[in-house]
């Protein structure tokens, strides 16, 4: 799962939210200098990462994109499930789909100072271009896919990505309407066993 996903499934804890976001960019000993929460919010995101991984309807979507995408099929697809989330955010969100990463880009802001370097420098464009709301765009989403391209040097092929999406469309719609709930329900024990976690 990307952004989107990642920050939906935080719940509404600033840290677990902060860690969650920014796990990808935290490596080795760095952790041991963030706060438990935070900490918390890494082990969640790669707790989806593992959970999403292995989930036989993203392997499906994967091994749809595979021919045209390559080692970046799974990249891509994380992508085009935030692509769905968004689009059909009020399924699965009380709160309006802008207000929610306005909220986002908020506590984001607020622990500016402890960002890692590398998502403090993603986050002022992330937030100039809107990316949690604009996922739901698919012209908005091609200028994401284009600018990974561009930093892979067009090895990545994702300037493809969009038009490939739309090629399965439908199937891969449906494999993310399936799956989502299971990862939902995935999610929700494992933020229980964090509270009891901190609450011994």
């Amino acid at each position: 799962m990307n952004f989107l996903a990642h920050a939906h499934l935080s719940g509404e804890n600033e840290a677990l939210l902060f860690g969650n976001f920014v796990a990808d960019s935290i490596k080795g000993r760095q952790l041991q200098s963030y706060s438990r929460g935070i900490v918390q919010g890494v082990q969640l995101h790669r707790t989806i990462d593992a959970f999403t991984d292995q989930h036989p309807l993203v392997r499906s979507s994967v091994a749809r994109v595979k021919p045209d995408l390559g080692r970046y099929a799974g990249v891509a697809v994380d992508i085009f499930y935030d692509h769905f989330l968004a689009l059909h955010w009020n399924r699965y969100s009380a709160t309006d789909l802008t207000d929610f990463s306005l909220w986002v880009y908020h506590v984001m802001g607020k622990f500016f100072s402890v960002l890692p370097p590398r998502s403090r420098r993603i986050l002022p464009y992330m937030i100039a271009q809107n990316w949690l709301v604009s996922y739901s765009n698919l012209y908005d989403l091609e200028r994401v896919f284009l600018g990974m391209d561009r930093r892979t040097a067009y090895k990545s092929q994702m300037g493809r990505a969009v038009d490939v999406m739309r090629s399965y469309y439908v199937d891969l719609q449906e494999e993310f309407t399936l799956f989502y709930p299971d990862l939902q329900s995935m999610v929700s024990q494992e933020l229980l066993r964090l509270h009891r976690e901190t609450t011994e």
